[in-house]
């Protein structure tokens, strides 16, 4: 009996002794989530093209109006710029005045001022567009910008007279202010049913494409002055 007590005991500290659970195992994780890069702050000195509807490339489909194609060709040509498009269909240099603390803030190097031609088209008095665009260059000057002026005329229906005084409007400032001067944005694009709509105002894409080129002519010597200076 006591042997036999005995071995109880024994079987009973053993079963006691296996009443341990067995350590737990850390959970397993999933497959981790790729972290997304921050993105790199664009530090490209600004062009800013700042227009209504030529600018902002009414009628040509995303990605072809000017300002597009001037970025193609700056990058092209491997200059470290960015443009931005700061062009509204329909805006007259009264609008355009009154947004243009907007552009002021992008601290653009130059700014390529495509205004004047809705004054125009409205009839308006050449005076209120003269003296609207004045005050944009000027303001624009006193940020630190360079200015490239767009010169605009009229269709012939306007007049000779009507079409002179406005057309004297940009070389005006240009003289006035000592700012780079496009005589006419639409220089060997403007007539030409190739690379006009039908509206026979607005450029087709590859119309688009020349208008860039015309800028480009005019905005680089003001690039090299830029890195000189």
């Amino acid at each position: 009996m006591r042997l036999a007590s005995l071995c109880i005991g024994l079987l009973l500290l053993a079963g006691c002794g296996n009443t341990s659970s067995p350590p737990s195992q850390p959970p397993r994780s999933g497959p981790s989530e790729p972290v997304a890069a921050a993105p790199v702050p664009d530090d490209r000195p600004v062009v800013v093209a700042f227009g209504n509807s030529l600018t902002a490339g009414f009628g040509a489909d995303p990605g072809k109006s000017y300002p597009d194609f001037l970025q193609q060709e700056l990058d092209r040509r491997r200059y470290r710029y960015r443009v931005v498009n700061a062009g509204i269909s329909g805006e007259t240099t009264t609008d355009a005045l009154a947004r243009i603390s907007t552009v002021i803030a992008l601290k653009p190097a130059v700014v390529i001022v495509e205004f004047g031609g809705n004054d125009g088209l409205r009839g308006l008095p050449v005076s209120t567009t003269s003296s609207n665009l004045d005050q944009i260059v000027v303001e624009l000057q006193q940020s630190g910008a360079r200015i490239l002026l767009a010169g605009m005329t009229l269709p012939p229906n306007y007049g000779p007279d009507y079409i002179r005084e406005f057309q004297r409007i940009y070389s005006s400032l240009a003289t006035k202010h000592k700012v780079a001067l496009i005589p006419f944005l639409l220089a060997g694009v403007a007539g030409t049913n190739r690379y006009m709509q039908q509206d026979g105002l607005h450029p087709t894409a590859e119309g688009n494409r020349l208008v860039a080129a015309t800028v480009m002519r005019y905005l680089e010597p003001l690039l090299h002055r830029a890195a000189q200076s």
